[in-house]
């Protein structure tokens, strides 16, 4: 047991004999290996990854779990759901989440004078809202109904084309992220306003929209007032918070 009530550890990595077996089965057995993890956090398996031919994070389901697995694992349902979490690839990255706030030194590649780590990646193993399914889905670019908004009444309307490129019908989780780049206070580099569930056939398109009013961008200011400011922002849309369609608008007061 990896994680659950009383079960606290300071090493998320999965126990290294559990990781070995994997390895050893995957050397052994000569066909694939579908790998279940159950736990109720984010936990480590970079070294069973690679023998792996999938991974199912079943998390700690009720009386009805053997039955559900099996229909994932043998097609009879179509997975379709999505981190709630960042998953570190160390345990010497946490905490790691996809809403940090901006580095005065972002991380790029081949240059050693950025905010990042002599020995392992700055990126996570999977990111918040990642998850896969039989099928596959593209996104068209993003499309603003305007590149302005004016006041407190202003709506926005940001949309996308997905389409099912896979040959199997899915459901896709569609995800709203907005950044607010100058603000009066330090802002996250993106925050999750909205999603919305999907279902298309193989070779079947669909325009997704989100509305966006001023709701979307408040924050508690420094005085502690749930607020809007006027300036830039940010609207991305895409399949989890790393792999996104990019705009952005400017809303004036």
């Amino acid at each position: 047991m990896e994680s659950g009530e009383a079960k606290s550890k300071v090493d998320i990595n999965i126990n290294a004999n559990q990781q070995l077996m994997v390895k050893q089965i995957k050397e052994k057995a000569g066909k694939p290996v579908i790998t279940l993890v159950m736990g109720g956090r984010p936990l480590i398996f970079s070294d069973m990854e690679p023998y792996a031919d999938a991974i199912l994070m079943t998390w700690w389901l009720g009386t009805e779990a053997g039955n559900s697995i099996a229909d994932v694992l043998t097609g009879k349902y179509n997975p379709s759901g999505k981190l709630p979490m960042t998953f570190p690839r160390h345990v010497g990255q946490c905490p790691l989440y996809y809403n940090h706030k901006s580095t005065g030194r972002a991380w790029a590649p081949n240059n050693p004078w950025v905010s990042g780590y002599m020995d392992e990646s700055v990126k996570p193993a999977y990111v918040f809202g990642y998850g896969l399914s039989y099928t596959t889905f593209s996104y068209g670019d993003l499309q603003l109904d305007k590149t302005s908004v004016q006041g407190e009444n202003g709506v926005l309307t940001a949309s996308v084309q997905v389409t099912n490129t896979g040959k199997l019908e899915g459901e896709e989780v569609v995800q709203l992220y907005i950044g607010d780049p100058a603000a009066s206070i330090s802002r996250p580099m993106k925050e999750l306003k909205n999603f919305q569930k999907i279902s298309l056939k193989p070779g079947e398109s669909r325009k997704v929209s989100f509305t966006i009013t001023p709701e979307d961008l408040k924050f508690y200011n420094s005085a502690l007032e749930y607020i809007w400011e006027p300036g830039l922002f940010n609207i991305y849309v895409g399949t989890n918070s790393r792999d996104v369609k990019s705009a952005q608008v400017t809303w004036n007061k």
